[in-house]
């Protein structure tokens, strides 16, 4: 994969954030977009995309911060530095393989090798977590919204789902054939790194780090007001109730997401050491956290 050459965009004052717009993102941005938290004179506009959209508009270095792929920062290290804080990391769950039919026997890894399978974007970690799973899979990109109908209709052999998708298959009649995270933690004994926030290095030293403590606080304020910033992220959960709210937010807002903690930045390493190796990555990806109290 190429990426386009950038013309570095000086700081106008106003710093761009994008996420996706699902209910754990939408919680642990919550007091930063709500004016909650004291930023200074930091001014922070927030944009909502699918998370493959962010990975693409990265490509071009066009956003001061953005959530992305764990896979899609391989191709944006060179401009961009990781966040030591918002990460969405499975311990044991993650991207799920769903059909229309239950697994054929009891090896779901061999019995998807050939198939078609939905996947949510060329750049997801998803996707990568799949291919490593699985490489000799054929693979066509579905909207991650739109997967569940996509397979339900016969259109794919299975398909690959992230965000709510992983709580709600069971309601259209769909299959388990396999959690990518608890494989991956079989595989490794690690968390499933999925997604991160990046911030643009020609911002600064100084202003990258005022930027992860403005988004670690941001994190920590919605861990310590809970149920109102739950009742925020229920704007963004495409449908889900309560409950599953809550625990699609639980699932993807813990310690890790606070900061990614030494095993956290030790499984992102893993992972993109072992998608290099198996040829999935163009080369060695440098990692840079930048901390709240780095």
């Amino acid at each position: 994969m190429t990426t386009r050459s950038v013309s570095r965009v000086p700081y106008p004052g106003i710093i761009r954030v994008a996420h996706s717009p699902d209910a754990d993102d939408a919680f642990m941005f919550w007091a930063m977009a709500t004016g909650k938290i004291d930023t200074g004179g930091r001014r922070y506009v927030h944009e909502l995309a699918d998370i493959e959209t962010l990975n693409r508009r990265a490509l071009s270095g066009e956003l001061e911060v953005t959530a992305v792929s764990l896979h899609a920062y391989a191709y944006l290290a060179d401009r961009y530095a990781l966040l030591a804080h918002g990460a969405s990391i499975g311990d044991r769950y993650g991207p799920r393989l769903v059909a229309r039919e239950a697994v054929p026997g009891e090896d779901a890894r061999s019995a998807l090798a050939g198939r078609l399978v939905a996947v949510p974007g060329e750049l997801t970690t998803a996707f990568l977590a799949l291919r490593l799973y699985q490489p000799a899979v054929r693979h066509v990109v579905v909207p991650f919204d739109q997967i569940e109908d996509f397979v339900a209709a016969g259109k794919a052999d299975a398909g690959l789902l992230i965000h709510e998708g992983q709580l709600t298959y069971g309601d259209r009649g769909l299959h388990l054939w396999a959690d990518l995270g608890e494989w991956w933690y079989q595989e490794t004994n690690l968390p499933l790194p999925l997604g991160g926030n990046v911030v643009r290095r020609d911002l600064g030293e100084e202003l990258m780090r005022a930027i992860a403590r403005d988004l670690k606080a941001s994190i920590e304020y919605g861990l310590a007001h809970r149920a109102e910033a739950l009742r925020h992220a229920q704007g963004f959960s495409r449908g889900l109730d309560t409950a599953r709210t809550d625990e699609f937010v639980g699932m993807y807002v813990n310690a890790y997401t606070v900061d990614y903690g030494t095993k956290g930045r030790r499984a992102v390493a893993e992972l993109l050491d072992r998608a290099r190796a198996a040829g999935l990555l163009p080369g060695h990806v440098d990692l840079a956290f930048v901390a709240a109290d780095s």
